[in-house]
């Protein structure tokens, strides 16, 4: 809003935003991703990490994203309080890519995915996102990006977060 002009909408004064990252977070016992029936990354206790990368995502958003991953607090205490982090917890991460999780259903019964980064935006995104985690003290194992995978985990709790990098 301009001075003097409260209650008016301006064009140059809406800001929208488009897809941006994502990542869902299951707090695991323990998690594995399979490739062709043969293992590819296994973790024991802490973090199965599904993540999407839109058009427009940079590294910034995938260092920005990857801190909120290590850092949120979804582990118990000794009191059972959400209270510890990933790196409090010395927990691992198993991160899958998904790009599914940037679906668009506003328009009838197929998805798009037309907001996703192509692969060859999204693959050095995903990595920079491993390769944050891992400077961070985090334990990463990975699937395989674009390959068709199982993967297969115990949640614990369950406790399933969705972020996003902002």
């Amino acid at each position: 809003m301009l001075p003097g002009q409260v209650g008016r909408f301006h064009t140059a004064c809406i800001v929208t935003s488009g897809a941006e990252m994502k990542a869902v977070l299951q707090r695991v016992k323990e998690a594995r991703v399979r490739v062709g029936g043969a293992p590819v990354g296994e973790i024991g206790p802490g973090l199965c990490v599904l993540l999407g990368v839109a058009r427009g995502d940079g590294p910034s958003e995938a260092r920005r994203l990857a801190e909120k991953v290590a850092r949120l607090r979804i582990f118990e205490d000794a009191e059972g309080r959400f209270d510890r982090s990933l790196l409090d917890s010395g927990g691992a991460a198993l991160v899958v890519s998904q790009f599914t999780l940037l679906a668009d259903t506003a328009k009838g019964n197929r998805p798009s995915f037309s907001a996703a980064a192509p692969p060859e935006e999204a693959e050095p995104l995903y990595e920079a996102f491993c390769e944050a985690l891992r400077e961070l003290g985090v334990s990463v194992e990975t699937g395989t990006y674009g390959a068709r995978m199982a993967v297969e985990l115990v949640n614990d709790g369950p406790v399933t977060i969705v972020l996003a990098p902002r």
